[in-house]
């Protein structure tokens, strides 16, 4: 990071109970392209102390393996890192490439999965989107679309709906109007990736909602990964990545193999001050 910018303290706190020993994969760490940024590492910590075990999964993400005891665990981590304090670029000019062109790399984030059901979104996304100019202002206007189709609210969340259901029913929390624009980018032959995250509220008058992690996705155009937010659907700032993957099920925060109850959920994602640059 270059120029002037702002520090960001980000972290989380999470309680499980357990009835029995249950083994967790945990996908919580700042992403390895933040790692420069970072001035206190957001090292997990188990409380009773168990071993952990860490590992990058095959998008890249780095997890942590545990076997949580039986009764409760709590789960924390507390980071300073380094941000620009600059809002999510915004790149007009970038165009789309033709299927053929696109890098290896990128096309498994054009194929339907779990949450992303292209094979039944693609008539609806041809039928809206053909008629917009290919390059960022689809990718834009796919956004919009999602931004406006869906309604928000907490009490319409649950981790089984799929961006068909969110389409259709037309609410849904941020990783529904994710998972929606994701899958009609990627009926328009856009490459996308599902993102989870912190989110700040620098620059965000109050109230602020409480603190949550956040999705949103990233749109592969004129050879570069570009940020987009269909649910709040502005350059923001203060964004920190954790996990990318093709939809929440590559980058669930816990994979838990066993019974086993959330207690407790703190995130924070708070502006402290100036950066080092």
């Amino acid at each position: 990071m270059t120029g002037p910018g702002v520090q960001i303290r980000a972290g989380y706190e999470l309680v499980y109970d357990c009835p029995q020993p249950t083994p967790m994969i945990l996908t919580l760490h700042i992403h390895s392209t933040r790692v420069s940024d970072i001035v206190v590492p957001d090292h997990l910590i188990t409380r009773p102390s168990v071993p952990t075990a860490a590992y990058r999964d095959a998008f890249g993400n780095w997890c942590s393996r545990i076997v949580a005891p039986q009764g409760e665990i709590r789960l924390s981590a507390d980071a300073l890192l380094n941000d620009s304090g600059q809002p999510d670029p915004v790149v007009p000019s970038a165009r789309q490439h033709p299927v053929e062109a696109l890098p290896e790399e990128t096309l498994v984030f054009l194929l339907g999965s779990r949450y992303c059901e292209t094979d039944l979104l693609s008539e609806v996304a041809w039928d809206l989107f053909s008629a917009s100019p290919p390059g960022w202002a689809r990718v834009q206007a796919i956004c919009d679309f999602a931004h406006q189709h869906v309604g928000f609210g907490y009490e319409h969340a649950r981790p089984t709906k799929t961006a068909w259901q969110a389409f259709n029913e037309r609410t849904g929390v941020c990783r529904d109007f994710t998972h929606l624009a994701v899958a009609l980018c990627r009926s328009m032959n856009i490459p996308a990736r599902y993102c989870t995250g912190y989110l700040s509220d620098i620059g965000i008058p109050p109230p602020h909602a409480p603190m949550d992690f956040a999705a949103w996705f990233e749109a592969y155009l004129d050879g570069a990964w570009h940020t987009f937010d269909p649910r709040n659907n502005t350059p923001r700032r203060g964004r920190v990545l954790i996990a990318r993957g093709r939809d929440a099920s590559d980058v669930a925060i816990s994979n838990t193999f066993g019974p086993n109850e959330l207690k407790g959920f703190r995130v924070w994602t708070d502006e402290v001050g100036s950066g080092a640059a």
